[in-house]
């Protein structure tokens, strides 16, 4: 089996544009641990919000989809499932619960892992639920054309549970012992899970839960408010490409972990940026409600739908938001593209 050292993994992916994406999330976490003090309010809202997008979006990275009022209620845990999608979406809303309340209570051990994974299918009567897997499998990809290609083969299944008892070992050895950054050895330990690929299903989903469960441990709480699956969801070419970049090799010990750890480096970034942008427009106490739908607009790279307009202003009406939108195409200050339900604006890029 191959051996897995991250002390020393840490210090080979270290480059100049590594050392600056972690001193930007460094200076992020001082700066969150400000608005959790003085923006209780906000924060509710936005906790709410990503936890429907962060079920939704790490469900639709494996295909599993329900209608946008369906999966409201099962997130907000106002309905039972109907079909096999809605139970994995719930049991992926009740595991994303567990580590926003208890992630100081579960640390990564093996144990743990496995009754997340026993959780995540509880509403269904799936026998695999809470155990490695049984028989081989392999990671597949589908082409543009549809065709489904084999991209990477895991360990084999009798390797399994020492690899990942391994993998929990020197992760905690490394934070704890060695005191290497997280942020570096956060995403290797995942990179590594993937490739181990441990289930039978659900390895996908495991993934992200864990990487909220070590951000969380961390100190790094943004996934409670902005959605890490959702940026990963929507930047599903990159992340596929930065995994299998990260895992050729890896069976040997000779994969680089560089392009997954700069590729989650970078999505949490991006998440911190949205969350300082949310708080501070939900908190300037002079703009009135049309000019905080008019900022988000103005801050979104592209376009942006009215559903996901309501999503980031949760407190404000719908019929509001109606409103501003037409008073805003008006006038000019934004771009109305579409129509119907697949509507979308964007800011007018000839206005300051």
């Amino acid at each position: 089996m191959r051996k897995i050292d991250y002390q020393l993994q840490s210090k080979q992916v270290i480059d100049i544009e590594i050392v600056e994406m972690l001193t930007k999330l460094h200076e992020f976490k001082g700066e969150q641990n400000m608005f959790l003090n003085i923006k209780a309010d906000t924060l509710t809202s936005l906790l709410e919000i990503a936890k429907i997008q962060s079920a939704e979006a790490s469900n639709k990275i494996e295909g599993i989809y329900t209608s946008n009022e369906r999966l409201k209620q099962l997130v907000l845990d106002k309905t039972m499932p109907k079909t096999r999608g809605e139970e994995e979406i719930a049991g992926y809303r009740d595991v994303l619960k567990t580590i926003h309340e208890n992630y100081e209570y579960i640390p990564l051990k093996t144990s743990y892992i496995l009754q997340l994974h026993r959780d995540l299918y509880k509403y269904g009567s799936k026998n695999f639920a809470g155990k490695f897997k049984t028989m081989d499998n392999v990671i597949t990809e589908e082409t543009a054309s549809g065709e489904k290609r084999v991209r990477f083969v895991p360990l084999e299944s009798w390797e399994t549970p020492s690899a990942i008892e391994e993998m929990c070992l020197k992760y905690m050895e490394a934070i704890e012992l060695y005191e290497t950054d997280a942020l570096l050895t956060i995403p290797m330990a995942i990179l590594d899970f993937t490739c181990i690929h441990p289930f039978n299903d659900g390895n996908g989903r495991m993934s992200r839960l864990l990487t909220l469960l070590l951000l969380y441990r961390a100190g790094y709480h943004v996934g409670k408010y902005i959605s890490i699956e959702k940026k990963i969801e929507q930047t599903k070419e990159q992340y596929y490409n930065a995994l299998q970049e990260s895992s050729k090799g890896w069976l040997e010990g000779k994969n680089d972990y560089k392009p997954f750890v700069k590729y989650m480096l970078s999505i949490l970034i991006a998440c911190y940026r949205e969350f300082n942008e949310r708080v501070n427009i939900w908190n300037n106490k002079t703009l009135s409600k049309s000019e905080q739908i008019a900022e988000i607009i103005k801050n979104t790279l592209g376009a942006i739908t009215k559903t996901e307009i309501k999503e980031q202003c949760s407190g404000i009406a719908e019929i509001t938001v109606q409103r501003a939108l037409a008073d805003l195409v008006e006038k000019g200050d934004i771009i109305k593209i579409g129509g119907g339900r697949y509507t979308k604006y964007v800011w007018n890029s000839d206005r300051k």
